[in-house]
């Protein structure tokens, strides 16, 4: 392998292509949708707000305003958070009076957070 010093990648010397391995590849490889899909669901992983949501969520099915002093932020970001976590299907809500309680939308949002969070504590 040759290493490019100004990006620290490695690289083949040659280029040599494994046909076999690019023929398991092809027919395993995900429809370009269900990719995009998918790199989506991620990006809403990608801001600490609406970890820190979640993780509250993770504790009680709680409303804004618990949400709001809980992380002391306003009833309107907490809103936008939880209008995108519910766009992805993260969260769901239910209607008690005047009140809009949220909570997880099933186990696997727990599962995704746990699994994020053993990866980042490998060594």
């Amino acid at each position: 392998m040759k290493k490019d010093t100004e990006k620290e990648i490695e690289i083949c010397d040659c280029c040599e292509v494994h046909e076999n391995l690019l023929q398991i590849v092809n027919e395993t490889l995900p429809e370009e949708n269900e990719l995009y899909d998918l790199a989506e669901l991620f990006k809403v992983f990608g801001d600490s707000t609406r970890i820190r949501i979640l993780f509250v969520l993770f504790e009680a099915e709680v409303c804004v305003c618990d949400l709001a002093k809980a992380l002391n932020m306003t009833q309107s970001a907490i809103s936008h958070q939880l209008r995108i976590l519910k766009q992805s299907k993260l969260v769901k809500s239910r209607r008690e009076g005047k009140s809009i309680f949220y909570s997880l939308a099933d186990d696997h949002v727990r599962t995704i957070i746990d699994q994020g969070r053993e990866h980042i504590e490998e060594e």
